[in-house]
């Protein structure tokens, strides 16, 4: 097996040293194939068989090693070969070199295709387990993933041979078809005339309206199957019902309604979701009340300072009339201005166009799924037994525990679990993973650590819980350590379990309309954010557990704009630049790739870091302890990823944010004026380190050499002087 891969990659290499050594690119233009067409056709016609062979091999073998030119051979064969014997020919030697293509991704380079397609790998995987052969049937039909990269990547997944065959051969024909069908008719052109003439502008016509026909088509084609079996009605109550008034459910009723849509609003609880009510608002008072604590217990470093014993009931007290002053601003009346119809109770979908709240039966033309999600529970033996806290009801906390237990290692467990050390509480955190904050920067999980420890929290990676069991007036956890490592047993009072989220799809009515679900508990949506039926869509937890509260908004309007104008326009939603952070002490704030990712992916990037120490607004904040780091493409300005620690950082990740989002490189970052001193000079102080690492030497020589000259002749003389002196060696004892 090994000599066969050494075998299968020095054909490659032969193959392209061959292909570029003696310019066979230059033989694979339209240009080319016009000049020599006669010629051409006059071996064809003295040696068909021949030349049909020749043709076959060539197109195979450019299939096989990827290389550029099977559309011009394409259409070359319709001038060659007609219609009907150039269709056959291409369709047959692209259906074989990709499937050569594809076992030898399959057998002989799979470690190597993993690594350099991954990511494509996972999208086909996504696509096969929801549609099946359909699927690779429209990836062949209408090229999203671009055809030398399908064909390796397919090898890696559990489609059959005959199923690849198929697909390919059915997916491919039509393409073919129309590309043959141009060649030939561009091989009867000549006369100027010619170009008017009905068969050629029919030619270009179909060359132009394929792609969009195809896609409109399979849109029609999905819709028709996945509604098979319903009865749609014939008029509508409303354009949009949107179930659920969290994050991303507001958000989709407001822009829908800015739309002039007629758009309905179901909440069975209060208007907000999970982020007003027990997530990221009430977790950012608690913060800020931590904080202050903390400072005056600082008071050594900052002056004569006092701290007195904390009233943790008065916290919790000043939390919940945060909370509810957030909560009052988010009214039924507020939305109904806006023109979205509040309607209380508990939806079912009993149809894809209709939903029963309460016993009323409402038809609508799109569905948006904006549900939210619960504080996962852990199936621990013993769980029951200890009360346990979450998000959703550490707010109503009156005393103080002397020890707190937390499990889980995210951004909302680091958060809680530095606030109520620094109001109090002796803090564990239990968690399997190596490290806190997985999918940040590794540098950052690491300070994020250090600030936990030097504040008192103990941390416990990679452990895992066991059991909970009772010790005195107490409770205990019984961990399970990893690499073999002792098994420790935690005393608490009080366990704080925040290992994530589940979405709410209980009671929904999926079982009627047969919506799957994903391991994670969250509906199976495609790159449009639709169900299985194009009308229903999913944003937020609903669509994925992990989901934070501005994705979710973000997300929404995709789903909304998709869901009013499907038909007519779809964009599938893009995530490239969303940010995420976790609002500790100091805080952690990314958007992009990190290194890990980067690497992931084969991208090439270059590392630029720069140390907050070294910015004056870090004196400022009692020596503001963090950094600045982002990835740039090899050798370009443009921005890959950014991670900022520190104090602020969220607030100041913004500029990176926007400069990724509209594609403004390090170079154009590096002409905007900041407020001094302010956090926000950091991207700036980026922006002049990466410049100083890729300066162009000659300009900045000849710069020099200007003025040394303008400095006048001494000056010259004296800088020559000074030089040579510079140079003798150094004689002294």
């Amino acid at each position: 097996m090994k000599l066969t891969r050494i075998l299968i990659v020095l054909a490659f290499v032969v193959g392209a040293v061959c292909f570029f050594w003696f310019d066979l690119g230059e033989y694979l233009t339209l240009e080319t194939i016009q000049s020599r067409s006669g010629a051409l056709r006059d071996q064809v016609q003295a040696h068909p068989w021949w030349a049909a062979t020749v043709f076959f091999t060539a197109y195979v073998a450019l299939t096989v090693l990827s290389f550029p030119g099977t559309v011009v051979l394409t259409i070359l064969a319709g001038a060659l070969f007609g219609l009907l014997g150039g269709t056959l020919l291409v369709s047959f030697a692209s259906n074989l070199g990709a499937l050569i293509a594809m076992l030898i991704s399959r057998f002989l380079l799979r470690d190597w295709v993993q690594r350099r397609f991954s990511k494509q790998i996972a999208s086909i995987n996504r696509g096969l387990e929801r549609d099946g052969a359909f699927y690779l049937f429209s990836l062949r039909l209408i090229p999203i993933v671009p055809f030398v990269l399908l064909n390796p990547a397919l090898g890696l997944t559990r489609v059959g041979i005959w199923t690849f065959w198929w697909t390919t051969q059915a997916g491919m024909l039509p393409g073919n078809v129309v590309y043959v069908n141009a060649g030939l008719q561009l091989s009867r052109i000549r006369e100027i005339s010619d170009i008017l003439s009905p068969s050629m502008i029919g030619t270009l016509v179909l060359l132009a309206v394929f792609p969009l026909a195809a896609t409109r088509l399979l849109t029609l084609y999905k819709a028709r199957k996945a509604f098979r079996g319903w009865s749609k009605p014939k008029g509508f109550d409303y354009n949009l019902l949107v179930i659920g008034a969290g994050s991303g459910g507001l958000t989709a009723a407001r822009i829908a309604a800015s739309l002039k849509a007629r758009v309905g609003l179901v909440e069975r609880g209060q208007l907000g979701g999970a982020a007003l009510h027990s997530g990221s608002v009430p977790a950012r008072a608690l913060m800020r009340a931590a904080n202050m604590t903390h400072a005056l217990r600082r008071g050594d470093t900052l002056g004569e300072g006092q701290c007195p014993d904390v009233d943790f009931a008065k916290v919790m007290r000043q939390v919940r009339h945060t909370l509810g002053e957030a909560q009052a601003r988010v009214t039924v009346d507020a939305y109904e201005e806006m023109g979205v119809r509040v309607l209380e109770g508990e939806a079912r979908l009993t149809s894809p166009w209709t939903v029963e709240v309460g016993d009323r039966a409402i038809s609508t033309r799109a569905v948006i799924l904006a549900t939210g999600s619960h504080a996962y529970l852990p199936p621990i033996p013993g769980i029951d037994e200890v009360d346990p806290l979450t998000s959703e009801n550490l707010w109503e906390l009156q005393e103080r525990p002397d020890r707190l237990l937390v499990l889980g290692s995210d951004g909302n467990a680091c958060e809680l679990a530095q606030a109520m050390q620094r109001l109090g509480c002796q803090v564990t955190m239990v968690f399997e993973q190596e490290q806190l904050l997985e999918g940040f920067e590794p540098q950052a999980r690491q300070a994020i650590a250090e600030a936990l420890e030097a504040d008192g929290v103990r941390l416990l990676p990679q452990h895992s819980a066991e059991r909970f069991e009772r010790a005195g007036a107490s409770h205990r956890l019984i961990c399970a350590a990893g690499e073999g490592g002792a098994s420790p047993a935690v005393d608490f009072d009080r366990v704080l379990i925040a290992l994530g989220r589940q979405a709410c799809l209980d009671d929904l009515g999926l079982d009627t309309l047969g919506l799957s679900t994903r391991e994670d508990g969250s509906l199976e949506v495609d790159e449009y954010l639709a169900t299985r039926y194009p009308n229903i869509y999913a944003v937020g937890a609903v669509a994925g557990p992990d989901t934070t509260t501005h994705e979710a908004a973000h997300r929404a309007g995709f789903a909304t704009r998709n869901a009013l104008f499907s038909g007519l326009r779809r964009v599938a939603v893009s995530d490239r630049v969303v940010p995420r952070a976790a609002y500790t002490s100091p805080e952690v704030a990314m958007v992009g790739l990190t290194e890990e990712q980067a690497q992931a992916v084969q991208q090439e990037y270059e590392v630029t870091l720069i140390p907050l120490e070294s910015m004056a607004t870090a004196y400022l904040s009692a020596g503001n302890r963090g950094f600045v780091k982002v990835l740039t493409d090899q050798g370009r300005d443009r921005i890959l990823g950014a991670t900022f620690v520190g104090d602020g950082a969220s607030e100041a990740l913004g500029v990176l944010v926007v400069a990724m989002k509209h594609k403004l490189g390090l170079n154009k970052l590096h002409k905007v004026v900041h407020l001094n001193p302010t956090l926000a000079e950091a991207s700036v102080a980026v922006a002049e380190a990466w410049r100083q690492a890729h300066g162009a030497k000659r300009p900045l020589a000849w710069s020099e050499r200007l003025q040394r000259w303008r400095r006048g002749k001494a000056n010259r003389q004296s800088h020559t002087n000074g030089d040579a002196e510079a140079k003798q060696p150094n004689t002294a004892v």
